[in-house]
């Protein structure tokens, strides 16, 4: 057993110890419930967050007791994986379900044209819109990362509720400017909030969680931070705190983890909210990352290789968790293979709503329930799209099956073949000749040609 492993069992047992489509139906109730019966829904999407950048992941030099307790009422499942190793696409599989490319969104969609490589696509169902007849309320806060303008705008995509960031990423927490434009919003009100972004990300998820215990509706929640992308700007406070903790330990990862830490105490303070407004028995909290941490910025994605950007495990496994009080066995976990478009069907079968449309993912809420569920027997696919002097314009690409796993890094080297089983590092490629490399290098022209009916491009450049 690894030490990885090992750590991991043991914060297990030590917590522990102390403690498909349906039609629309009632589901069984879970403690309490809200008056349709159906569960609220929190999904937490941070960003960037590095595999071992968590202390119940391995991290030495990182306190995250809130995610880790997080992790530990409910089940992880450690061979989740990000739809793409960078931010837009997989947001767009989160809200779909759908392949990020079979809805426009291959790339980052980015403020300046040239360098933007996605458009949600018109066509695209978005989670708000499914949960609606079922009489959600849905809301999102924090960053969108779908769309700058009309239509692709979060009220417009079926959202009630949105206060948070339009853009990318911002370049500084405080002022939250993206090349001097304010993207901020209240719904379609352009807003000037003070402070930390990672605070006013979370003051505003406890005001609307301690708002809709007052309603009769249940709700779904998307709390999508922005940390702990760069720039790597943690309140002055939080990074002495670190410093003091670690005098050895370099400034770069001295900050990257003090950002991590003040996410993880944000995260804390909705939780509490859910459970200080006697909502948290009747609520299913999913959490993840975006995409693997950046080794630029001093992210740890140790046992893996790689990060952001990159198609190794390193760049698209990410942490995950599934909570659900009553429902989800406290400490358990998960070998099943999930990704991030998964969230969209199993949300629904959670909420007791059928999926009348075409998706990709397929819902494992009976492996969180402790069902029998059969392995998945499907073949993953992940494309990235990006300019600059490294990626030219050019797709790049991955796809597994099972413990076989073929992959790029850039559209300008070989596709090579991992047995992630015997090489979960993928340092050692086999041979072309192998019969796994032609069946996955079939299926993934096959997707690309499917893909390829979709177009990316904002309207103005068609």
């Amino acid at each position: 057993m690894n030490e990885q492993a090992a750590t991991r069992r043991t914060f297990l047992k030590s917590v522990t110890a102390g403690a498909a489509a349906l039609s629309l139906r009632r589901p069984t109730p879970a403690h309490a419930e809200t008056p349709t019966g159906r569960p609220n829904v929190l999904v937490i999407l941070v960003d960037d967050l590095g595999y071992a950048d968590l202390s119940c992941y391995g991290a030495k030099d990182a306190r995250t007791p809130n995610i880790d307790r997080l992790c530990s009422t409910g089940m992880r499942v450690d061979p989740f994986y990000a739809n793409c190793p960078v931010c837009s696409p997989t947001r767009a599989s989160l809200l779909t379900g759908r392949y990020p490319d079979l809805v426009g969104v291959p790339g980052v969609i980015r403020t300046k044209l040239d360098q933007s490589f996605g458009h949600l696509s018109p066509d695209a169902v978005l989670l708000p819109r499914v949960l609606k007849p079922a009489g959600y309320d849905s809301a999102i806060i924090g960053k969108w990362h779908l769309g700058l303008a009309s239509p692709n705008t979060p009220n417009e995509r079926g959202f009630d509720y949105f206060h948070g960031f339009l853009g990318d990423m911002m370049d500084d927490y405080y002022t939250h400017r993206r090349h001097d434009i304010n993207y901020m919003r209240l719904n379609g009100q352009v807003i000037d909030p003070k402070g930390h972004a990672t605070d006013l990300f979370t003051q505003w998820s406890v005001d609307y969680v301690r708002q809709r215990a007052k309603e009769k509706r249940p709700f779904f929640l998307y709390l999508a931070y922005n940390a702990p992308h760069s720039p790597i700007q943690p309140p002055d406070e939080w990074l002495d705190r670190v410093k003091q903790r670690q005098p050895g330990i370099s400034d770069k990862r001295a900050r990257l983890v003090a950002l991590v830490e003040h996410l993880d105490d944000g995260i804390g303070k909705v939780l509490a909210a859910l459970k200080d407004t006697h909502q948290s028995d009747n609520t299913l909290v999913l959490f993840a990352s975006d995409n693997g941490g950046s080794l630029h910025f001093g992210s740890v994605n140790d046992p893996l290789s790689g990060g952001k950007q990159d198609m190794l495990e390193g760049g698209t496994r990410v942490p995950m968790c599934a909570v659900w009080p009553g429902k989800i066995r406290p400490g358990s976990s998960s070998d099943q293979i999930m990704a991030t478009m998964d969230f969209f069907p199993t949300i629904c079968e959670a909420a007791g709503i059928e999926i009348r449309h075409e998706i990709d993912g397929k819902s494992f809420l009976p492996t969180l329930l402790g069902k029998p569920q059969p392995k998945e027997d499907r073949t993953l696919f992940w494309v990235r799209l990006e300019g600059g002097r490294r990626y030219k314009g050019e797709p790049y690409y991955a796809a597994r099956h099972g413990d076989w796993k073929l992959l790029q890094n850039t559209a300008f080297e070989s596709l090579k073949l991992y047995n992630l089983k015997k090489d979960p590092r993928e340092q050692r490629p086999l041979r072309d000749e192998h019969k796994q490399y032609r069946a996955l290098y079939d299926a993934l022209q096959a997707h690309i040609k499917k893909a390829s009916k979709v177009p990316w491009e904002r309207p103005e450049k068609r």
